[in-house]
């Protein structure tokens, strides 16, 4: 069954977020491979962090985390004299939880050296302190000459681009950094969008090839029976619409 959304569906911004976020950047790499070779590869880079800041997910990506376990205080008693101190054990534990970031890199055959950097922004990225690593990140790409295209799904969170003029009343932003280049390409998206066939640079003299982000997330909503996991007739995950796509989903929506 196809999601009801005609591009992007806000309801996979929740806890299916991870599932969904590892599914595209295999469905990239499927739909990238055959176009580029046998010049170039396409492959999966996975980095694992810890969530410093996850309080702000908790019942959105992560609604099943305990949060705090508090042990049962006791007071150990005085050591003897002459005996080493007896260590307090402490009250309480906070789990950290664990993030997979998931991006997809193109890389010459000759030399293995990147050329290509997709990466799909993930919550972790979009706050303090994981935005600034990200944004140093960003400039080194840069640097090393390397074309970078950054698919932003995400509502919440802190847009990673500190440009004026960027489009600020968009859900959904996809941007397309060249190397070299002194402009960059972008692609503003509502809910109401189909998702855009995108250019993926190559090195010169070969020419961008094309990637069709709507198939590929048509592919993997229905490959992972996404509707049985989603219940329509709720919110979708925060942060609120606005009025205006509040009243574009209830006639989507029925």
């Amino acid at each position: 069954m196809p999601s009801p959304f005609p591009g992007m569906d806000p309801y996979l911004e929740g806890y299916l977020w991870p599932d969904v976020h590892s599914a595209l950047a295999h469905k990239i790499r499927q739909q990238l491979a055959p176009q580029i070779q046998p010049n170039y590869v396409a492959r999966i880079e996975i980095s694992v962090v810890a969530d410093e800041s996850f309080a702000t997910e908790i019942g959105v990506m992560y609604p099943d985390v305990e949060v705090i376990k508090t042990r049962r205080q006791v007071t150990p008693d005085a050591a003897p004299r002459g005996t080493a101190s007896v260590i307090t054990a402490a009250p309480m534990t906070l789990s950290l939880p664990e993030v997979r970031l998931t991006n997809v890199e193109i890389r010459d055959v000759a030399q293995n050296q990147l050329v290509t950097s997709i990466e799909i922004i993930s919550p972790v990225n979009k706050r303090e302190p994981h935005l600034s690593r990200y944004r140093q990140k960003r400039d080194r790409l840069r640097q090393a000459d390397v074309h970078l295209l950054e698919i932003d799904f995400l509502r919440r969170g802190t847009r990673v681009w500190e440009y004026d003029g960027m489009p600020t009343h968009v859900p959904y932003l996809i941007v397309l950094t060249r190397s070299g280049a002194r402009q960059i390409e972008i692609w503003p998206i509502r809910l109401e969008d189909k998702l855009p066939v995108l250019p993926v640079p190559l090195r010169p003299p070969h020419e961008d090839v094309a990637l069709d982000l709507q198939a590929a997330m048509a592919e993997l909503y229905e490959e992972a029976y996404y509707h049985l996991s989603i219940d329509y007739h709720q919110e979708p995950p925060p942060p609120e619409c606005s009025e205006r796509e509040r009243e574009w989903m209830r006639d989507l929506l029925g």
